[in-house]
């Protein structure tokens, strides 16, 4: 995509001079992005994104910009034709198009919003004055919880991990408003301001509330007390990397013995929830902490807690003092964003966010064909075809592991564009008149949808993401791997590219999702998605040696000064680029066969532009708050490492380019895995 370096053309000169021809390539790749002065095998993320970076500042309503930011902010503008024009007319009540339209209509009506101000909490903040002991607390905890509001615990419908077709009851960690548990829990000193500066956050939330002013910091100070010791009896992150830790399924009189201070099962018949015989008690630790908190803590400062945990969850959608407040902190604190996007674009996704699968019927009519969707099909195929081509020239991994490992991967399926079997909103109503009463509304829906859900057998045709979405997926209990129309386009994936081109894009990440059935986590599901270890003692334990490999490299990159990636937190995602990429590579290189060799486009091997191709995909800046954010909250990377970490693993990127052991783009000890 952009003009190469001078000094990378001396260099590519020697790899690409047997090739006679060389192309111009079409506007799908502009080479302008490159930077001229770096070399390719020194840092290839700066070699392919380096003028860009330059010469593109973050938007100040942004954390970071790059090309999903690009990409999102294209499809935000479709889908906001589309609401434009529901809203500005008349619809069948419960009609998609009524649904999706009053909603960003009431969204947009800032008038009526500033007008309400904090009422549309008031009923809940009345339940919450009611509380008087712990039976009452959980009453009025399960009316919050059916009412979609956060608070203690999360409890709800789930697949059971080693029978996955049963959808029962699972409790687990939660309650805490900070991003994880180490907000709560590290001792260093920007730790200690963000919990100071939470603090500060939380004593204004309890200003608006008005009729809790004169003490908010007190308040505000319990929230922090409260949610500190829920904290240190959760799990971190990383050790949810194991789903093994999050299942201890047992008979639900068990589950209820296990916390005697609070009365869980008249909890879940206040929530209409008929439990079966069996549930998921996923983190034991934390609900004996929870059983010893029921009787340790005050109920008036339970009641504090609440009514704090509600506003919060609220104040997006109400007036714009709670809106500034609750930007103030998440956003420009902890992200370093310094100003609000436009209300258009904020209701955009508030909608999409709720009604995409609605707004997608139409958005695909504008954004996606049978003609991409059958190429992207066998873009999948080829790239199954290369990943058990690889499988079956693994040398460390016996013959009885090999047979499991191609069975798992006969056995993916694949979700592509939109869902063909919609859920539907039937029974939703949304109206013009209130949005957070709107908000509220979708809330109770899906809580009470979901909920339904208990005890059937789970529908396996549903999706996680919206059609305009920019993103892609892998589910261990579906074992499927997701595309949607959102990121079907460039520079992902695009007609007007060569096939170099999209096998680095979109080929790099459908091999990132397959290669997540076989991470850390997602290797210990077995075909049919249950929790099932189908290896050997002595491949696993060969595996995680492997895995090791990657979690000491990315662990050794750094971020900002004494800031390193958390190399166990990003292992999956680090272990689907290294497998994506050398699965897209094999596959492009066997769609080559038995063909004419491809010519040079822009003075580049069809090698070269593959891995220009992943390189330029991942093409986006950061705030230094948000890269210090992703570090401490994200299981992925941030993208230079997503560029440069995988890469220098790889030989093939190594000889495409020229480079030599002892440059930094080439690891004396390479780590591979699949």
């Amino acid at each position: 995509m952009r003009k190469p370096s001078l000094r990378f053309i001396t260099a590519l000169i020697i790899v690409a001079s047997v090739y006679a021809t060389t192309l111009a390539q079409s506007k799908a790749f502009d080479t302008s992005r490159m930077d001229s002065s770096a070399e390719a095998c020194t840092d290839f993320f700066q070699y392919a994104n380096g003028t860009w970076i330059k010469n593109n500042e973050i938007p100040t309503s942004q954390s970071n910009y790059g090309s999903f930011s690009i990409l999102s902010d294209n499809n935000r503008d479709i889908v906001k034709d589309i609401l434009d024009k529901a809203s500005a007319g008349k619809h069948p009540a419960g009609s998609n198009a009524q649904l999706y339209g009053d909603y960003y209509f009431a969204c947009m009506d800032e008038a009526s919003i500033e007008k309400a101000g904090a009422d549309p909490l008031k009923p809940y903040m009345a339940m919450i004055d009611k509380i008087k002991d712990v039976k009452s607390l959980s009453a009025e905890l399960a009316a919050l919880h059916n009412a979609g509001l956060p608070g203690i615990f999360n409890l709800g419908s789930s697949p059971d991990l080693k029978k996955s077709i049963v959808v029962y009851v699972s409790a687990g960690q939660g309650g805490l408003s900070l991003p994880n548990r180490n907000y709560y829990t590290d001792e260093d000193d920007k730790t200690k301001e963000t919990r100071a500066k939470f603090v500060e956050y939380a004593t204004e939330i309890f200003k608006l509330l008005k009729y809790y002013d004169e003490s908010s910091a007190a308040y505000a100070k319990t929230v922090l007390d409260i949610q500190t010791r829920l904290a240190k009896a959760s799990l971190s992150q990383t050790e949810l990397r194991d789903p093994n830790v999050s299942y201890n399924k047992m008979p639900v009189a068990d589950a209820l013995k296990n916390i005697p201070n609070f009365p869980l099962g008249d909890y879940m018949k206040a929530r209409r929830i008929t439990p079966g015989t069996e549930m998921n008690l996923a983190h034991p630790k934390f609900y004996k902490e929870l059983n010893a908190m029921m009787t340790e803590v005050p109920i008036e400062n339970w009641k504090t807690y609440l009514r704090f945990m509600v506003a919060n969850a609220a104040a997006p959608s109400l007036s714009k003092a709670f809106v500034d407040q609750n930007f103030g902190f998440f956003s420009t604190y902890l992200t370093g964003t310094k100003e609000q996007q436009p209300r258009w674009k904020r209701c955009v996704q508030a909608t999409d966010g709720v009604l995409g699968e609605a707004i997608g019927e139409e958005y695909i009519k504008t954004m996606f064909t049978q003609k991409t969707r059958d190429r992207a099909s066998e873009m999948i195929d080829n790239l199954f075809v290369a990943f058990n081509s690889r499988l079956n020239k693994i040398d460390w991994m016996t013959d009885t592991t090999k047979a499991e490992a191609r069975k798992k991967l006969s056995t993916f399926k694949r979700k592509i564009g939109s869902n063909q079997n919609p859920r539907g909103f039937a029974g939703l109503k949304i109206d013009r008149t209130s949005f957070a009463g709107n908000v509220l509304a979708y809330n109770k829906f899906n809580v009470r949808r979901n909920l339904n859900d208990i005890g059937k057998p789970r529908d396996k045709t549903r999706w996680n993401f919206t059609p305009p979405t920019v993103n892609a997926s892998y589910s261990s209990i579906n074992n499927d791997i997701t595309f949607p129309a959102g990121i079907l386009q460039p520079p992902f994936f695009s007609f007007l590219a060569d096939d170099a081109i999209n096998y680095g894009g979109i080929g790099g990440v459908i091999g990132h999702e397959i290669s997540h059935g076989f991470d850390d986590s997602g290797s210990r599901y077995d075909s049919e998605g249950n929790l099932n270890m189908w290896w050997t003692p002595e491949d696993r334990t060969k595996f995680d040696e492997r895995a090791a490999c990657v979690v000491k490299q990315f662990g050794e990159y750094e971020v900002q000064p004494g800031v390193f990636i958390n190399g166990k937190l990003t292992l999956g995602e680090n272990i689907g680029d290294l497998g994506g990429l050398n699965v897209a590579y094999e596959a492009f290189m066997h769609s080559m066969e038995g063909k004419p060799r491809p010519a040079n486009i822009d003075n580049f091997t069809p090698e070269q532009r593959f891995f220009l191709g992943w390189a330029q995909v991942w093409g986006a800046k950061y705030t230094p708050a948000a890269e210090l954010f992703q570090v401490r909250t994200n299981t992925h990377s941030l993208p230079r490492w997503r560029v440069n970490g995988p890469l220098s693993n790889m030989e093939q990127f190594a000889k495409a380019f020229g480079c030599k052991q002892g440059q930094p783009m080439v690891r004396a000890n390479a780590c591979v895995i699949w």
